[in-house]
């Protein structure tokens, strides 16, 4: 090699992140397997209800990326590094991606239950606008213009965003909604309509293979962006090389 020439070194994927995605795999044909196989059929709406554990799990994962959006977005404003605008920004595209299931397997089970694909009760709407949200946030990241600038408007953007999250999970709470079902801490007594040990069992199973998909997924789009910024780096340092010698 000549001293001349600009060496490249790529990150690379951590065998802990190999191991989770080799772990994923079963655990998501077991997850598959409660759902449809092992979990019992829902008395009133039948098997339609088993997309119950899909759309709780994927809200879950939802208001997790857009909480990583949140802590990340303040880290960066403090610390001014990139890993944490980077990792904000992947959070912010994989939680939309989430919301977006939530809000399409919400008016599927909605038309079995409401005989409606959608209306304007208060968490639909208020889930809605924290998808639109996070969509400006990730606009607001493409936009024309030096890295850090935008990463600051976005860094305030996801913090302002983050108040949605517990309005969201608060709206049939506070607007006493008759249309979403309250499975846990509804009432006074904090005690909700209840769940079968079967089926509590396969959700909190699918919530936490989608937790892990979740992770696998931010490992991924990390390790992307970082080689894609190396790989930047290593063009302009090539195109720098090449001018000097044409001096």
């Amino acid at each position: 090699m000549g001293s001349d020439e600009v060496k490249i070194v790529l990150p690379k994927q951590s065998k802990f992140h190999q191991f989770l995605v080799i772990a994923l795999f079963p655990l998501m044909g077991i997850a598959l397997y409660l759902i449809f196989v092992w979990s019992p059929v829902e008395r009133m709406m039948g098997i339609v209800q088993k997309i119950f554990y899909f759309h709780v799990a994927s809200a879950w994962n939802a208001f997790l990326a857009f909480a990583v959006v949140f802590v990340c977005s303040l880290l960066f404003l403090i610390k001014r590094k990139r890993i944490y605008d980077i990792v904000a920004g992947i959070s912010a595209e994989i939680g939309v991606v989430f919301t977006l299931i939530v809000l399409t397997t919400g008016p599927i089970w909605g038309r079995s239950a409401w005989n409606t694909w959608w209306t304007w009760e208060p968490r639909l709407t208020t889930t809605l606008i924290l998808f639109f949200i996070y969509l400006a946030y990730i606009l607001i990241r493409h936009m024309d213009g030096a890295w850090d600038k935008k990463a600051r408007l976005a860094a305030v953007f996801g913090i302002i965003g983050f108040i949605d999250v517990p309005i969201v999970f608060m709206a049939i709470r506070w607007w006493n909604s008759k249309l979403h079902p309250i499975v846990f801490g509804s009432g006074p007594s904090g005690q909700g309509g209840g769940i079968e040990a079967p089926m509590l069992f396969t959700l909190l199973f699918t919530v936490g293979v989608l937790t892990l998909l979740y992770i696998v997924l931010l490992q991924k789009g990390v390790y992307i962006e970082r080689t894609r910024l190396v790989v930047e780096k290593y063009k302009i340092d090539v195109i720098e090389k090449l001018m000097n010698k044409g001096t």
